[in-house]
This record gives structure tokens, sequence and C-alpha cells, in this order.
């Protein structure tokens, strides 16, 4: 039996398998949030910077939430132009490879996959996986990669990882946010990361369409007291008629999870009249992630999320009923 090695044997690992490719094709998770794209875009930089030819893309719907739209981008490509058999592929911030959309046959065909991630559900896919379930985001394994192919951190590799850090931490508010994760912080800023830019960006605008979408979500929010649950839907309809788009909502989720009464705050996605992503979210009484891994997704004790082809109401049930199992 191979020994298992820890993240920084991994990290080596994984930097000595880019440090010899003579080109890099990167991908992550479908719907990318700031830890997906910003660990994908800091790598980008840092690739092209060291004279890597690079590729980047993820899986459909090919369109950067609203809210990501301000971080500055590299090689960035449809999945359609995805290299078939790439020579060295890396995957961000995705606990399996269904996450990957389309791109997960480009996975299976790659030369050598590294996987980058910090989800405790992850699989286990790929050549050379560095997965660190403490790590408070993907951006920490990135960061420790950068280190250790000596590449250096540019001001748009700043932005990048520290918009992954801002908000797959809830702002440094979630536990898995440690010393060390403020001390990159620090160090980001000071490479030039601009953190009342980036904050504004991220989670202080939105399309007026946002009001008329929360609004239309809210009044359909229910609570159910007994398992501590909030849920609230919207549908595609919402967003048609407000003439916005799915990216422009993300954070949605944290108005639903604002009432006290409930450990648990689930937003509804109908992308189609069976097909929805259900966006979870955790006080710390329920593991989320467990949740979400029990029909079929994945993420963390306070976030997770998963896409399941159920009707609103029946997805709302079955979440209730996982909840109250961890009671």
């Amino acid at each position: 039996m191979s020994p298992v090695l820890n993240r920084s044997e991994q990290v080596s690992l994984a930097a000595r398998a880019i440090a010899s490719a003579r080109s890099l094709a990167l991908a992550c998770h479908v719907g990318p949030d700031g830890d997906a794209l910003g660990s994908m875009m800091g790598l980008a930089h840092a690739a092209v910077a060291a004279g890597k030819a690079v590729v980047a893309s993820f899986g459909t719907p090919f369109s950067i939430p609203g809210n990501l739209e301000f971080l500055p981008t590299v090689g960035l490509i449809p999945p359609n132009e995805f290299p078939t058999e790439p020579e060295l592929m890396v995957v961000f911030d995705a606990g399996s490879g269904d996450r990957l959309g389309e791109l997960e046959s480009n996975a299976s065909a790659a030369g050598t996959l590294v996987v980058l991630d910090h989800h405790i559900t992850n699989t286990g896919f790929g050549d050379i996986a560095v997965v660190d379930g403490a790590a408070a985001a993907t951006a920490e394994i990135v960061a420790d990669l950068l280190i250790e192919l000596g590449w250096p951190i540019t001001v748009d590799i700043a932005t990048c990882l520290h918009t992954a850090l801002v908000t797959d931490t809830g702002r440094f508010q979630y536990s898995a946010t440690k010393p060390s994760t403020f001390k990159l912080a620090a160090g980001l800023v000071a490479a030039g990361a601009d953190t009342d830019f980036i904050g504004q960006e991220v989670y202080d605008k939105a399309p007026f369409g946002y009001l008329k979408v929360a609004a239309a979500a809210l009044g359909r929010a229910q609570l159910d007291e007994e398992a501590g649950v909030v849920s609230a839907v919207v549908t595609f309809a919402d967003l048609d008629a407000a003439g916005i788009d799915w990216g422009d909502i993300d954070n949605l989720i944290n108005t639903i999870r604002l009432p006290v009464e409930a450990d648990v705050s689930l937003l509804v996605k109908v992308f189609e009249e069976d097909r929805m992503k259900l966006s979870l979210r955790s006080r710390g009484g329920t593991d989320v992630g467990r949740v979400a891994a029990e029909l079929g997704g994945g993420g963390h004790r306070f976030a997770a999320g998963v896409t399941v082809e159920m009707d609103p109401d029946t997805a709302i049930k079955k979440v209730i009923e996982l909840v109250t199992e961890q009671r």
C-alpha cells in the first residue's frame, strides 16, 4: 500500500508536475463561486507570468456571476473550446468529477490530473490530489502551491486569491478561519489586494432587479420551527421578470439565513420544472455538508449545495427530514 502523503508533500508533487508541463488546462466547478473562480484565475495569472501556455474554463452555463465580473481573467475560454486531452489539467474546488459538468470527460482524458480542493466530501479523484478539509478555502492551497513553485504574487493574483478567501470564509467569520488564514490575507493585501474594492464588488452591489427577485423569494419563505429550517424558492420566471440572471442573486442566501429561529437555511433555485440547485447554510448545529452528500452533492458543515431533480416541495421536505435525522 502506498503511503498517505500529507498536504505539503502533495503540494510538492503538484508543483513539480506544473513546473514541468509546457501548457496548463485549468477548470473549476460549474456555477463557480468566489473560491473556485478566484483560485483558478490566481494560478492562471501566475502560470502565464511564468511563461506557461494557459487555458481555463468551467462547465455550462458558461457565465461569470455578476458579483465576480470584476476579477481579472486570463486564458478563459468556453468549455467547448477546452482541450479534449490536456497534457496537464488542474481542477479547483470540485469535490468530485461530476462537478465539472461536461469537462469531466476532459479530466478523465488528461495526461495528468491535479485536484486542488478543501471539501471534506471530496471523492479522492485525480492523479495528484491536494485535498485538505481543514483549509478555509481552496485559495489557501493555491497560495501554498505558488510558494512551492517560487512564483511571485502580483496585484491581479492577490485580488483573485483574496476574493476567494473572503467569499469562502463568509468574510472571515466561518469556523474554518484560522490564524493562518488571516496571515495569508494580510500578505495578499500587502501584495496589492484592495479590500474595500473587493468587498463592495462582491457584497454591496446588485442590479435593481435583485430587489424584485428577493421580494418574490422572501414572500414565499417558510419556517419549520420544529426542524429549525427556513427555506425560500426562487424561479427562472422571477429572474426573467426582473431582467437578471442566476449569478445576480448569489448573495440572497445571506438574507434567507437571518431568522434566529432557524439553524439551517435553504434556498431552492428552480432552473427547470424538475431540476433545481439547493444552497444550504448552517449556524453550526447541523452539518449541511452531510445533508448535501445524502442528496448527491457536497460541501462543508456550514455551507453546501447540490443539484437535484425533484419539485421544490419535495426538495424542502427531504432536506427537513435529513436535518431532523441529525438531531
